[in-house]
């Protein structure tokens, strides 16, 4: 039988998220998180396949994106309040825990709310992010990542990046997916599908707000720097924004980490790389 996707809003955190679930209501609950600047269509090829083996699959719109609430002030950005989201999503549902798995951004929610709630994540599934401990060591002492990173700091300008993005219909920002990805993993279908998310939620000031807050207001140090529960570490070795070493570090502060390597996937390894990732969730998460 097709997969029903399920468009619903789950309140959380005092703000409204816009959600897709799919799959059995009983079933044991993954949730999904996107990066940047996609939406909950970046695990589209994900969610039905894991619906079909039994999983109840929620894959919210992050909040600053698509059709999900977008605070302005750019502290409702912090990590604190993004690992808060996850866990209010937990509670809505009714569900004590939940398999977790994230890319890009999404994965940074997902390392934090592991970190911060281990209680309440069962397994965890990172997609071309490395540990926070990591990150932070890298983007102030590796050179190379510094300049992978450079990004970042350009981010930092008030206005100045959500107003280039968004001119002639999104150009840049649909450059960013097509000029960091390998030729045809997002067409002309995906990145109309892109724009119009984008228009949703008033532009990209809400998603760009994410990288001002991790600086302005950093999380606090994490009591535990280790990962206790089984973490998959899944990674496109071509990306162009984060260097492949921090993967294999990432994967030195699991107690139990298993990491995959795709030799010619980019930083967009779930869109690339589809069945290889899948797959590998399902037999990681353990229910087929």
């Amino acid at each position: 039988m097709p997969i029903t996707l399920e468009e619903s809003y789950i309140h959380t955190n005092q703000i409204r998220l816009h959600v897709v679930q799919a799959g059995p209501v009983d079933g044991p609950l993954v949730i999904l998180l996107h990066g940047f600047p996609e939406f909950w269509r970046g695990w589209l090829q994900q969610i039905e396949p894991l619906a079909a083996a039994g999983y109840r699959v929620v894959v919210p719109d992050q909040r600053g994106y698509n059709l999900s609430d977008t605070p302005k002030e750019v502290k409702a950005y912090s990590l604190e309040e993004l690992g808060k989201d996850v866990i209010g999503l937990l509670d809505a549902l009714g569900r004590q825990e939940c398999f977790l798995a994230g890319h890009d951004w999404g994965a940074v929610v997902a390392w934090y709310a592991a970190l911060t709630y281990p209680e309440r994540i069962k397994k965890l599934a990172i997609h071309n992010v490395p540990h926070p401990v990591v990150m932070s060591r890298n983007i102030r002492k590796n050179p190379r990542q510094m300049l992978k990173s450079w990004y970042i700091g350009f981010f930092q300008i008030p206005g100045l990046a959500d107003w280039l993005v968004s001119q002639n219909d999104y150009k840049r920002a649909a450059a960013s997916l097509t000029g960091s990805s390998r030729r045809g993993t997002f067409n002309a279908e995906d990145l109309a599908e892109y724009k119009k998310a984008w228009k949703n939620s008033g532009g990209l000031t809400g998603m760009i707000n994410w990288y001002r807050a991790l600086f302005r207001y950093p999380p606090a140090r994490f009591k535990d720097i280790r990962l206790h529960m089984p973490v998959l570490v899944q990674w496109g070795k071509l990306d162009a924004f984060l260097s492949p070493e921090l993967a294999e570090a990432s994967i030195q502060l699991c107690d139990q980490g298993k990491l995959i390597v795709y030799e010619t996937a980019s930083h967009w390894v779930q869109h690339e790389e589809s069945e290889a990732v899948t797959k590998a969730m399902l037999d990681f998460f353990g229910l087929h």
